[in-house]
Parts: structure tokens; C-alpha cells; sequence
């Protein structure tokens, strides 16, 4: 049984208390908060747990083996590396921390101290896009010409990070896992309507490799709630839209070509192909369920987890990229 201690009970940090209660392999045994009210309403849904105002008070139990972050993104950085520093596990929300720089280090500590440290990209853990890499990997869509990702609703609005910063990791993480890639470069336009100092929405662009692009939509100021991502191919087409309770992937046989051979631009004529729709199957587990079952395997049989400290180093390069760009007047910026 690993004991688990939670830094953070707001927004999402409640989900990993519940979801560490309920495996069979770990269970929580402090949670700390700066909200006596959050503390409060943990406590009542959980009596057994402790609960503090002061996070060292986790780190420095020798009884704790895991420490999970749930706190804004500047502290990221300062309490895993002093987990790690006290040789616990971390898994933290995304992003892994502000900068490249302090997530290569907490990389390097996690490496020292032989621990495993982990980031919360959780829908790589999702059902749906496990599949989506699945029929990516199998060819059945041919040559890939783009990926184009909205994530957009009504808030929640963030004070010390940007609408960037708070939603793109998401699908950036899931780009990078579908197209096992980074791109060559990154560019970025946004805009502050609310709070003049936070970008409140903004739309970055991905460029891999050859032709094949990655558009980014975020917003914090859209009537709908929209998380879809769509996957162009030189054969088929493909959707995922998250926000359907049930048929989250849409596979459709539609394609365009152009002629194999032409003698003058009358003869260039483009043959459309409209095919059937077709709908996968997909698993109800829940995401963060799997995730936080997958990183307590890894600990047990020492193995690399899916969303490891690399991962949310790439992620937080291209974020980086993009931040640049955003000031630079949305130059583009180069991924070294």
C-alpha cells in the first residue's frame, strides 16, 4: 500500500484524492491546503485523512512515498523538487513547471534520487485518443496534412497563467503522442480582453516536419464548451470530440486527389471521394483512474511512465515557443 500525500484541494486536486482512495494500492493519508474551508470539506468527505495548512509537514512525513501536486503552476518547480529532494515519487499537474530550464531539473533530481516523477497529462490515459494513435500508427489514414485542436468554454479564468499556459497543454500533449514528434516551429497570436496582463484567448501553430501542420484553438471566452481535435489524411479523416458521452471518434472515408497525369491546367480536374462514417467502439474507464494506476505500476516495477518528466519537458518547450512568439510580435520560433 503506498501513502500518498496531496498538495492542493481546489479545482482538480479533490479527483486525485478520490481516484488514490479508491485504487487498491494506495491511499491518502494527508492533504495539505492554504484553504481551511477546502481542508474542512476534505475532512468531512474523508475522515480518516489528515489535513494541514503547511505542506512541509507532508514532505517531511517518512511514512509518505508519494507526493502529488495540485497547486499553480509557478510552485510547480519549488515543491517537487522538494519531494524529490526528500526522496518521494511526484506526480504533478500540468505543466510540469514555468520553464524548460526547472524541467530539466526536476529531471535531473528525479534521475539522482532514483525516484519516479511524473506529469498529469491525462488524456494520453484516455481511451479515445489511445485509439486515435492506434488508427494514426495503422496507416489507415494515409499521409497525415494536419492536426487541428479546439479547447474552448466560459473560464475558468486564471490569474497567474495565460489561456495558453492553462489549456494548450492538453493538446499539445496529445498531438506529441499521436505524431511521436516535436515540431520544428512554433507561432503564436492571442489576445487580452478581460484582464489586460492574461491572454484570454489565442491560437498556436505547429510546424513538423514536411508539410504537416498543428493548429492550436484556445479560449477562455467561448459561449460552448469544445474539446475537438481533428486529424486530416491523404485517405481518410478523423474526429474526436470529447465533449460526446459516447461516440467520441468519427472515422470518415473522405479524401481528395489530384490526377495522375495532365497535359494542360483544363485537364486538372480533383476527384472528391465521399465514403461511409464510421464510429469505434470505446471503453467508459476513467482516465485519471488509469493514469494514477499506471504511475503506481511504474513505481512497483521501476518502469518509465507514459507521461514522464521528458514528457512534460517537451510540453512546456513548445509553451515556451509560443509565450515567445506571443511577445515577439507572433514571429515564429524555432524548437532547438
Amino acid at each position: 500500500m503506498f501513502k500518498v500525500g496531496v498538495i492542493g484541494c481546489g479545482y482538480w486536486g479533490p479527483n486525485l484524492i478520490r481516484n488514490f482512495i479508491q485504487l487498491k494500492k494506495s491511499d491518502v493519508i494527508c492533504v495539505a491546503d492554504l484553504d481551511e474551508a477546502r481542508l474542512a470539506h476534505m475532512k468531512r468527505l474523508y475522515h480518516t485523512i489528515e489535513t494541514t495548512k503547511d505542506y512541509k509537514e507532508i514532505i517531511a512525513d517518512p511514512e509518505i512515498d508519494i507526493v502529488t501536486i495540485a497547486t499553480p503552476v509557478h510552485t510547480h518547480y519549488k515543491l517537487a523538487w522538494e519531494a524529490l529532494s526528500a526522496g518521494k515519487h511526484v506526480f504533478v499537474e500540468k505543466p510540469i513547471a514555468a520553464s524548460a530550464d526547472e524541467a530539466n531539473a526536476l529531471i535531473a533530481l528525479s534521475e539522482k534520487q532514483q525516484r519516479k516523477l511524473m506529469v498529469g497529462h491525462t488524456f494520453l490515459y484516455t481511451e479515445a485518443v489511445r485509439k486515435m494513435k492506434e488508427i494514426i500508427d495503422s496507416g489507415e489514414l494515409g499521409e497525415l496534412y494536419y492536426i487541428s485542436s479546439q479547447r474552448l468554454n466560459l473560464g475558468l479564468f486564471q490569474q497567474d497563467i495565460n489561456v495558453i499556459w492553462d489549456l494548450a497543454p492538453h493538446d499539445i500533449s496529445i498531438i506529441l503522442y499521436l505524431l511521436d514528434q516535436e515540431p520544428q516551429m512554433v507561432t503564436a497570436i492571442g489576445a487580452s480582453h478581460i484582464n489586460p496582463a492574461v491572454e484570454d484567448v489565442a491560437v498556436l501553430t505547429l510546424q513538423f516536419a514536411g508539410s504537416l501542420l498543428g493548429f492550436i484553438q484556445t479560449s477562455w471566452l467561448d459561449p460552448d464548451k469544445i474539446r475537438r481535435m481533428t486529424v486530416v489524411g491523404s485517405k481518410k479523416m478523423m474526429v474526436y470530440d470529447d465533449v460526446q458521452p459516447t461516440e467520441k471518434i468519427r472515422i470518415y472515408d473522405k479524401s481528395v486527389e489530384k490526377p495522375m497525369h495532365y497535359d494542360t491546367y483544363t485537364e486538372f480536374h480533383y476527384s472528391y471521394k465521399y465514403g461511409d462514417i464510421v464510429i469505434p467502439k470505446i471503453g467508459g474507464s476513467e482516465p485519471l483512474r488509469t493514469e494514477l494506476s499506471h504511475f503506481i505500476e511504474c513505481i512497483e516495477n521501476n518502469e518509465k511512465p507514459l507521461s514522464d518528466g521528458e514528457s512534460g519537458l517537451h510540453v512546456v518547450k513548445i509553451l515556451e515557443a509560443a509565450q515567445k512568439s506571443l511577445d515577439n510580435g507572433n514571429v515564429g520560433v524555432a524548437l532547438s
